[in-house]
């Protein structure tokens, strides 16, 4: 009885009254492997505090982290019919559509809004790779374009954050004709002598690097960013060559002149506020 008592009936009512522990808890740092709680991963703008590996962040904790509550206002974005060419692959797109709808409780990829940061106003654009990788479609074309107006109407600057997977695959030529769209945006900023700044963040690639992405007067990105076209293992298979192991990182585009700053997450908001306060 002893045996039943102090061993079986103890382990026993342990199995049904324990605490699960959720799975979310802990994340570990693909850079330095360290396991990181998600409290304090958070506390630290989702960089972690072993090596400053810079986590991928929501759109919507970008805009907590620079506004706070009261210093950004959301524009309305015009609503876009959807899956204009009845795109089917494993899950019809407008199914996708309405999953990522539900997940996000947003409308599609881009957040376009007029926000303050230390008394300087500009428009902000944000790319929200939680949503179907941030993939540009014409709704997101649509919302950066939108954004352009919004910037010469208001006079003053317009930054985007990309966050992007590239060209939307669902959407086919549309996807690709807001390459072509974006660009001419930006050249109409230009015109108008409206200031352009672009933060790339952790990843930006495909069609959104190869158009508006790369065109800002001053480019900055995020510590560690992958930032490129096509993906390095499709370079080195078509090439034949071995890559430099920080090929298409941040720190490698400074290095060959591309990117203009690189900046860490806890310092992007005093760098935009230097800018906007320097070219106002």
């Amino acid at each position: 009885m002893n045996w039943l008592t102090n061993f079986v009936k103890p382990k026993l009512s342990a199995l049904v009254n324990r605490r699960e522990v959720p799975e979310n808890l802990w994340q570990n740092c693909p850079s330095c492997a360290n396991m990181l709680h998600h409290k304090d991963l958070n506390e630290n703008l989702r960089v972690c505090y072993t090596c400053n590996h810079h986590f991928r962040m929501s759109a919507e904790k970008r805009i907590e982290i620079l506004f706070g509550d009261n210093n950004f206002k959301e524009i309305e974005l015009n609503i876009i019919p959807d899956d204009p060419l009845k795109f089917n692959d494993k899950k019809k797109y407008i199914d996708r559509l309405k999953e990522y709808r539900k997940k996000t409780n947003r409308n599609d990829a881009f957040i376009l809004g007029k926000g303050d940061i230390n008394q300087k106003n500009a428009i902000f654009g944000f790319m929200n790779f939680n949503f179907m990788g941030g993939s540009m479609g014409r709704a997101v074309g649509d919302g950066i374009v939108f954004g352009t107006k919004k910037a010469i109407e208001n006079k003053c600057p317009y930054i985007i954050f990309t966050s992007s997977g590239g060209a939307r695959m669902q959407e086919g030529i549309i996807s690709l004709m807001q390459m072509p769209r974006t660009v001419a945006a930006v050249e109409l900023l230009n015109q108008n002598k409206i200031p352009y700044i672009v933060v790339l963040t952790e990843p930006t690639t495909g069609g959104v690097t190869a158009s508006f992405a790369m065109l800002g007067d001053i480019t900055i990105a995020e510590k560690g960013s992958t930032i490129g076209f096509a993906g390095k293992r499709v370079i080195q298979d078509t090439i034949r060559e071995e890559l430099p192991i920080d090929f298409q990182k941040a720190e490698y585009l400074h290095e060959h002149g591309m990117v203009d700053i690189i900046v860490h997450r806890k310092d992007l908001k005093k760098t935009l506020s230097d800018i906007l306060h320097h070219i106002s």
